[in-house]
């Protein structure tokens, strides 16, 4: 038989085993990958090649089953079974194959050619967990290879099955070494159902036969059709190109049959568990026979540190701690790297304006350049890029340690009297850094209601663009106009975030009893090993991945706005710039608010951008043609007091800063993963009202207070 040149393999698995790592290593792609579960929700395609063959390895979407009952089952369903890929490579956590093996069983039953890649072997061994590979490459009767993705163990063995695939020889010849005394049950690559399902899938073979033409495992349909798999006729009508009277025959096939079931007294529910337990009881039988635990320490260990991280006592008390810690590394490490740029960019500006001048270019063309575009955008850069550079890495080194399922777990009984998700907990962790992320992170809720509601929410939380904002605010009118503690300012900024998210729960309630009614879906949560992260690949594909990416979003929406906001700071209508005269239009609202028309209006104008917010303001308040940066507390504290701020001000304006639409960027992804301009608007409208409603409340009750 000739050497196939060109083979397309999919990569399937449970979520958080090492399946996107392996990927990465195939193909030299750099897919995030993470320690828990959703990072796959769509395929990710990759190509290799090797010793003369071209492959492209699909990584398709984590799932626990081929049992459709989410969108991850679906895609991961219709692509290894109606796409027909070469090879399926079903990778399993090493820790715990006995769970792992519950999907390989499916995969084998709906799939022709399946390699077993059993991964994180390393950490297998460290907790004394060894598997007999010859043993149970027997019991099913396909290749299976030991290995560590992220390090590189067992690559070679992979391409050696991967490459007899390619010449056609990569089936397991030990199908023919099994006995053939050997009785059905003991032949564990096959799946044997109660007699009641064998029956009725007996009774469907030949419809099923005839409709599909063997171009799919008639016994994998025909045992899909009995569970009512969701949207299953359709697919298969897709795939085959069948007619519509051909998919009815197949409807009605399977309606038949659960007729039939239900006659004896058995529920579709009852169907689905006997058949589930099917998976459950082999993938135990076989666990039994080819996995060997030692008893050591490092369970009783992870045991501990769960009863720590996820206790009722201790489990908010470290998340709160290490929110702290976290923004006081952020706030303390991006002081001087943004000093640096802003001093970077400034001399560029010096020397592109001399350059201007000396071209005698006229000052009409490089002014709303130089000033405008050039001075915004190189702000928003210097601002948000060192804080993202810290942030982001520690995000992901929390995600690589395993500590972010703890945290949705955690989370999840608020989340559930929400009437919303606890996988929003991760979401709204990720909007942190940028809220553009964490809209774009709600792939991984699978229920479209919530999934909403996340994306309608994120904004809650203020991201590193709404930070410095805040944080000049709380130095100046909270910390006696002198040198504040870093940990103090910290401790300040947690007790604004911890509002955010006693926002977003409250939202999150308002909506699922409103426009988005509907009771909390189940979800299966998996708390991961804790692993220790790779520093320098965290750090590499956090700033490539995530800080690089937001920050060309931010870039992109900064430099028209940069021209916007010079030319309304410098065209005039009768004696007022016409940046003056909407800050008049706006005072009113601005004084009911506790604010006025500058700060309002520097909120607008700081859509595209939250960076620019604070400058916008000084630039109104100094009648300034131009964005000015501040690096001295005492002028900005002065320039505020001058035009009238107090502690009340203060305050509105973080309320607003927290609780106001999202930025340009966000407002952007929201449209992309929505596709509906009404839940875009939604998500500006939402948070606006609710702090313009929070604003006002706030300011009338003081001043009354304080009159």
């Amino acid at each position: 038989m000739a050497k196939r040149r060109e083979m397309t393999i999919a990569l399937a698995g449970n979520p958080n085993v090492g399946k996107s790592t392996l990927f990465n290593e195939l193909t030299g792609l750099h897919q995030h990958t993470g320690n828990w579960t959703g990072k796959t929700v769509s395929n990710a395609k990759g190509y290799c090649e090797r010793d003369g063959v071209l492959y492209t390895f699909v990584d398709v979407p984590g799932c626990y089953s081929l049992m459709v009952r989410s969108p991850e089952e679906e895609a991961a369903r219709d692509y290894i079974c109606f796409q027909f890929p070469d090879a399926v490579i079903v990778v399993c956590d090493g820790t715990c194959l006995e769970r792992n093996l519950n999907l390989v069983l499916q995969i084998m039953e709906a799939a022709d050619h399946v390699i077993l890649c059993i991964n994180l072997m390393d950490e297998a061994e460290k907790k004394g967990i060894s598997i007999d590979f010859a043993a149970l490459e027997k019991l099913l009767h396909i290749p299976v290879i030991g290995m560590t993705a992220r390090s590189g163990r067992g690559m070679e063995e992979l391409f050696e099955v991967l490459g007899r695939f390619a010449e056609g020889t990569g089936e397991n010849d030990a199908k023919e070494e099994t006995s053939p005394e050997n009785d059905r049950e003991q032949d564990f690559g096959q799946i044997q159902y109660p007699e009641v399902i064998e029956q009725e899938i007996s009774c469907l073979l030949p419809v099923v036969r005839k409709v599909t033409k063997g171009c799919l495992r008639e016994r994998w349909v025909s045992a899909r059709l009995i569970d009512q798999d969701a949207g299953l006729c359709q697919a298969i009508m897709d795939c085959l190109n069948l007619e519509l009277s051909e998919g009815i025959r197949l409807k009605k096939a399977g309606m038949q049959a659960e007729k039939h079931m239900e006659a004896t007294g058995q529920t579709l529910e009852d169907t689905r568990e006997q058949m589930a337990e099917v998976f459950v009881r082999k993938a135990e039988k076989i666990a039994e026979k080819v996995v060997r635990a030692e008893e050591n320490t490092s369970k009783k260990r992870r045991q501990m540190a769960d009863r720590i991280l996820t206790s009722k006592l201790t489990g908010f008390p470290v998340m709160i701690l290490l929110l702290l810690v976290i923004f006081w590394l952020t706030i303390k490490g991006a002081n001087y790297p943004s000093e640096v740029l802003s001093d970077f960019f400034g001399a560029i500006e010096g020397y592109l304006l001399e350059w201007c001048q000396r071209g005698r270019i006229p000052a009409v063309i490089y002014e709303p350049l130089l000033f405008g575009v050039y001075r915004v955008t190189t702000w928003v850069v210097s601002v948000m890029l060192p804080p993202m550079a810290i942030f982001f890495p520690m995000f992901t080194i929390l995600e690589d340690l395993g500590y972010l399922p703890r945290i949705a777990f955690n989370l999840d009984k608020c989340f559930h009297c929400c009437h919303a998700c606890g996988k929003q907990a991760l979401t709204m962790c990720m909007g942190f850094g940028c809220n553009a992320v964490g809209v774009s992170g709600c792939k991984i809720i699978s229920s479209g209601r919530e999934r909403l509601i996340a994306m309608l929410t994120n904004c809650f939380v203020p991201c590193n663009g709404r930070f410095p904002t805040i944080l000049v605010i709380l130095t100046i009118f909270f910390a006696g106009n002198q040198a504040v503690s870093d940990w103090k300012l910290a401790l300040l900024l947690t007790g604004v975030i911890t509002l955010g998210i006693g926002m977003t729960f409250l939202v999150s309630k308002i909506l699922s009893g409103t426009i988005l009614r509907g009771e909390p879906s189940t979800f299966l949560l998996e708390l991961p090993p804790y692993r220790m992260p790779q520093i320098g690949k965290v750090i590499v594909r956090s700033v490539l991945d995530r800080t690089l990416f937001v920050l060309g979003r931010a870039i992109i929406s900064a430099a028209p706005a940069g021209l916007l906001i010079w030319c309304a700071a410098n065209i005039t209508v009768g004696d007022q710039t016409i940046l003056m005269r909407c800050a008049g239009v706006l005072d009113p609202l601005g004084q009911f608010m506790g604010m006025d028309g500058v700060i309002l209006l520097a909120f607008l104008l700081g859509f595209p951008a939250n960076e620019i917010v604070l400058p916008l303001i000084f630039m109104g308040y100094l009648s300034l043609g131009n964005l000015t940066e501040f690096t001295d507390l005492q002028t900005m504290s002065q320039v505020l007091y001058t035009n009238g701020w107090t502690q009340v001000t203060a305050i509105s304006v973080i309320l607003f800063s927290l609780m106001h639409w999202p930025c340009a960027t966000t407002c952007l992804t929201i449209y992309k993963e929505t596709k509906s301009k009404k839940w875009t608007l939604a998500a500006i409208l939402i948070p606006t009202f609710a702090g313009i409603l929070c604003c006002a409340l706030f300011s009338q009750i003081a001043n009354f207070v304080l009159r």
